[in-house]
């Protein structure tokens, strides 16, 4: 799916479609959709996106732009223009990707959502869904949650010592 979607944006012929690309498409662009899910995608988000993807595939700063740059391209054609869904995302993610990269893209979503210091309404319950998608368990979503502090919907979280 991923792959005819880049054929489309591209203008090149569609190849066999590879899993592990695929599922690194898909988990950009649900680092892209956290980020989106406010309505306001900030440059902090963008950075930590950046910041993620160059950590998670061992790529320098100028690979990490591009990925993020064809997960804002995937992003942008969805849902209303027969783009990825986020529950395909998430599938795709779940059928290729062991469980304990699930629970670190579930904590590196966090960090996306977390960026601009502010955990908004859309984006837990972005969050959430994409727990429960990803089979996320209650222990490990009460952990990350904790780790990031009393974040609340809506306010920054609390920093102070």
């Amino acid at each position: 799916m991923f792959t005819a979607l880049l054929s489309r944006l591209t203008g090149t012929a569609a190849q066999a479609p590879d899993p592990e690309l695929d599922a690194q498409f898909a988990i950009a662009a649900l680092l892209v959709r956290i980020a989106k899910a406010d309505a306001y995608y900030a440059f902090e988000e963008i950075a930590e996106i950046d910041r993620i993807i160059a950590q998670t595939w061992d790529l320098d700063p100028v690979k990490a732009m591009k990925l993020r740059a064809q997960a804002e391209r995937i992003e942008a054609g969805a849902p209303e223009n027969d783009g990825p869904q986020t529950e395909e995302l998430t599938r795709l993610v779940q059928d290729h990707t062991p469980y304990a990269q699930r629970a670190a893209l579930y904590a590196a979503l966090w960090e996306v959502s977390l960026a601009d210091r502010k955990l908004h309404d859309d984006e837990r319950r972005f969050l959430d869904q994409v727990a429960a998608a990803l089979a996320i368990t209650p222990e490990d979503i009460a952990a990350t949650a904790a780790r990031r502090g009393p974040a609340l919907p809506g306010t920054a979280p609390d920093t102070a010592t």
